[in-house]
């Protein structure tokens, strides 16, 4: 019988922020308030793909912690082995699975690292690290404005005259650096800039989602449905009253309806009862609005099995990212969307040992390739859509990242 492999999570005093540890090479990140998991180094890495990849990945990480001996001084979500998830929105494309060497993770007064194999405890940074900066320079993504806009008239024809109610239609923009790109700044700016979202980092995806696809902590389940979105002005009264005019437009109500059912109908099978509000709310960030409604629910306790896994197989790919009816609406994205999304929109997290995880919607975000780095942004076209608006929603989407490399 093979030896065990020791994994051992403590407790640890004060440190850095948690961005403030990773290394340049491979980092790790999912935070939001400063706090969650961050890590490095690889343990072990695979790739999986197909209509079965959330089963794939399951068995992948069980066979994994079958290798483990686990002393774990501190218990709760997120301690213990972990790992992190990066999932394509095609289930044709490559998902990504990281078990990092090192976690450290952050909640409330409580900090911890866990880290695998027999050698002493990891010694953490003391300073801050030295980060590396580079230029940009942006060039047309897989399709021009003027071309992307077409594609969102044909989205809006076949909702005015097929059985789709809403299709998700997502660009990009293609930025060349002058040296190769250091993850880092562009997290920390995201953080700064972005504190309520999760500032995610996973083989080179990065970016600060405002969309929790879903959290599993003992039993109790959470979705946040974005959908629906303004853009601010940065004038406090001027943004209250747009606030106010999205929580009344017909357009963005009926968007996020779609979306919000689109949840509630996925979680129904695995829980008792769930919690549905009846009106969404408006979520500020620093450059957008958005209506948002988080659904809650507590699983039933009499079924077996029901992990993250389970959870995201139902949930992905959501109405937010993909339309209404999932089926025909990805249908149409294939055939009129004009590029491969990669990892954008798919989900992005982490996942333990016991199969609770906190897991978004990779948006607000780009895919770093050595000197060059993808961005992306999507937007929910219904029958009252336009082309024009629809373009300047996606770049007013675009802000955080474009400012992110720009920081």
């Amino acid at each position: 019988m093979p030896q065990l492999i020791p994994v051992t999570t403590a407790r640890i005093g004060e440190h850095l922020p948690l961005l403030d540890l990773l290394p340049a090479t491979a980092p790790i990140s999912w935070v939001r308030n400063g706090e969650g998991l961050v890590g490095w180094g690889v343990h072990a890495t695979t790739i999986v793909s197909g209509k079965d990849r959330f089963a794939k990945a399951r068995t992948w990480w069980h066979q994994q912690l079958e290798t483990f001996s686990i002393s774990n001084s501190v218990h709760g979500s997120g301690t213990g082995p972990v790992l992190f998830t990066s999932f394509s929105f095609d289930r044709n494309e490559e998902s990504v699975l990281v078990i990092p060497q090192v976690v450290v993770g952050q909640k409330g007064t409580n900090s911890w690292v866990t880290w695998i194999g027999d050698q002493p405890q990891p010694a953490l940074p003391e300073s801050p690290p030295l980060l590396s900066t580079s230029t940009f320079t942006f060039g047309e993504g897989s399709l021009s404005s003027t071309e992307w806009m077409k594609r969102v008239a044909d989205a809006v024809a076949r909702v005015s005259t097929t059985a789709v109610e809403k299709v998700v239609l997502a660009r990009d923009l293609i930025a060349t650096s002058d040296s190769t790109i250091d993850p880092r700044p562009i997290l920390k700016t995201l953080a700064a800039e972005y504190p309520t979202t999760w500032t995610f980092a996973v083989d080179g995806l990065v970016g600060a989602t405002p969309e929790l696809l879903v959290r599993l902590s003992r039993g109790m389940v959470t979705s946040r449905v974005l959908a629906g979105t303004i853009s601010k002005t940065g004038e406090d009264e001027k943004d209250l009253a747009l606030a106010a005019s999205l929580a009344r437009s017909s357009k963005d109500l009926e968007e996020h309806e779609y979306a919000v059912r689109s949840v509630a109908n996925a979680l129904d099978p695995f829980c008792s009862s769930t919690n549905v509000p009846e009106s969404p709310y408006v979520l500020h960030l620093a450059n957008v609005m958005h209506l948002a409604t988080d659904v809650t629910g507590a699983l039933i306790e009499s079924k077996q099995h029901i992990d993250a896994f389970s959870l995201l197989q139902a949930l992905h790919p959501s109405a937010a990212v993909c339309g209404t009816p999932r089926n025909i609406a990805f249908d149409i994205i294939d055939e009129i969307e004009g590029m491969n999304r990669g990892r954008y929109a798919g989900p992005v997290g982490w996942i333990d040992a016991s199969g609770d995880g906190e897991l978004g919607i990779a948006l607000r975000t780009g895919q770093i390739t050595d000197r060059s780095i993808r961005i992306f942004a999507g937007c929910g076209i219904v029958a009252a859509s336009t082309p024009e608006k629809e373009l300047e929603e996606s770049a007013a989407k675009m802000i955080p990242m474009r400012s992110a490399l720009h920081g």
